[in-house]
């Protein structure tokens, strides 16, 4: 499972030596990054925490990484994996700042890293793509620069490319286990799902004794519809690392598809029983909240979601407290209550404009929160709104970039069209947005059909309806709705 920031996953080669200067002429030789510490210690604390968060044992890698701090306060790239293990954003954004604020006193590689781990948080997928880039270019040995450029690519579903650097990065380090799970993921979204399943198993035969290699494995079986089988692999995880918080999650997802939702959320109430910070508590609030929407109990999924905001109401989180707001706006606006979702979205921006949060990721926000505002115009025909609303997120969207938030532009222009019946247009648009959002391929089913192409109508709904994606939210507005328009076809 991975986390909402994707640059959250990246990761850096550490190879340190006691004196400095030598330590950056024998890494430049090697084609490595070098790494700022001067502390061997702390040093052995990192590799044990880079190596637990690198396989996404997020919460077992905190300690190490404060050991790590606590015996070289300087230790920039410590407090970037520090920062991606937080449970909170809160924590996230201030680690990050203090990674930031040592930039310049490390080495050239450790500050393209930082510096394209803050462009890709503050909305910049393309700015930091030119640093990682650079990163590749100055460091051609090193396996992790390869990973990190390839997850960017893979962020944006450039999907060919993400492999491209990833087996690069396996033919640099044949032991290097998370490119494989990263290849498996870019292999599953292709749907090449033999090339999948052999990176995966790959990924098991390198760390058997760690859970994320099940765990991954279980996704693809969840994806293509085994879903017992997909169980059994997520309980191997569990019987490893009883803790870990993506297992349980596939678990009831695997139980939602099989419309036990009832045993799904008692698997997550486990997981809330034994979670260990507030972050694991709202991951199994967030995927009941999942499960309550899939049934269609969407009243008591809005409850779920204020247990949640009541969490990081608790520690004054203001990106997930914002977050929050706007995901109960989203439900409101699934029941068609239009100014209860907007006075939501109202609330959510009010609480971003009054945070300490710094200017680029305000910015960010603002403009994902005229994409809200662009659905509820559409949805009150308000067209010249929605229009207007769409055309200023294009240009903010454009200016800075951001590919994820000009899908959005596609996806409202596609909605207005669909709006004024021209189905041609909403199609073109439609396949320009985000397609592995679900919904959008069920706007696509529903675009066809009013077009009268019954068997890409079908087609596209058939994909809706199967997708099986991992406690995603947009598939559980649409799954049954996808599925009753798929049988009467």
């Amino acid at each position: 499972m991975k986390k909402l920031f994707v640059v959250k996953s990246f990761c850096c080669m550490l190879i340190f030596s006691f004196c400095a200067t030598q330590l950056f002429c024998s890494n430049q030789e090697t084609g490595k990054i070098p790494i700022t510490t001067h502390s061997k210690e702390a040093l052995a604390d990192f590799e044990t925490g880079r190596n637990l968060f690198e396989n996404l044992q997020a919460q077992e890698s905190l300690k190490h990484f404060e050991q790590a701090i606590q015996k070289d306060p300087n230790f920039a790239l410590a407090y970037v994996y520090y920062s991606q293990a937080q449970p909170s954003f809160k924590g996230f954004f201030e680690q990050l700042n203090k990674a930031y604020s040592l930039k310049d006193k490390v080495s050239d590689g450790e500050k393209l890293w930082i510096e394209g781990l803050k462009a890709g948080v503050e909305g910049f997928p393309m700015k930091q793509r030119e640093f990682y880039q650079k990163l590749v270019e100055s460091y051609p040995n090193d396996e992790r620069a390869y990973n990190i450029l390839a997850t960017n690519y893979f962020g944006t579903q450039e999907y060919q490319t993400a492999i491209e650097y990833y087996n690069k990065a396996t033919a640099i380090n044949p032991q290097f286990s998370q490119a494989y799970n990263q290849l498996g993921y870019a292999h599953r979204f292709l749907k090449n799902y033999e090339a999948a399943e052999k990176a995966f198993q790959k990924y098991i035969e390198l760390i058997p004794n760690d859970p994320n290699p099940y765990d991954s494995y279980a996704e693809l079986l969840m994806k293509i519809g085994k879903y017992d089988q997909s169980i059994e692999q997520y309980h191997k995880a569990l019987q490893i690392n009883p803790n870990f918080v993506a297992s349980h999650i596939g678990i009831a997802t695997n139980l939602n598809f099989k419309e036990e939702h009832a045993k799904a959320r008692e698997q997550l109430q486990s997981l809330l029983t034994i979670a260990r910070n507030t972050g694991e508590k709202r991951a199994a609030r967030f995927a009941m909240t999942v499960s309550l929407i899939d049934e269609g109990l969407l009243d008591l999924a809005i409850e779920e979601m204020k247990e949640q905001y009541k969490i990081a109401e608790s520690i004054n989180d203001y990106a997930n407290i914002s977050g929050d707001l706007t995901f109960i706006g989203t439900i409101c606006y699934e029941q068609g209550q239009f100014e209860e979702a907007q006075k939501h979205f109202d609330q959510a921006l009010s609480v971003i404009e009054t945070s300490d949060l710094s200017g680029e990721i305000k910015d960010n926000i603002r403009r994902g929160l005229l994409y809200n505002a662009g659905r509820i115009a559409i949805a009150k025909n308000d067209l010249v709104k929605a229009k207007n609303l769409t055309a200023e997120l294009q240009k903010q969207a454009g200016l800075v970039n951001n590919t994820f938030q000009l899908w959005l532009v596609h996806e409202l222009a596609g909605t207005i069209s669909m709006v004024e019946k021209r189905y041609t247009d909403a199609v073109n648009e439609f396949q320009l947005a985000n397609l592995q959002n679900p919904y959008n391929l069920y706007r696509l089913a529903l675009a066809y059909q009013a077009m009268g192409d019954k068997a890409l109508a079908r087609d596209f709904c058939q994909q809706a309806a199967d997708h099986n994606t991992l406690n995603n939210p947009q598939y559980s507005f649409i799954r049954h709705k996808a599925k009753t328009l798929l049988a009467a076809m």
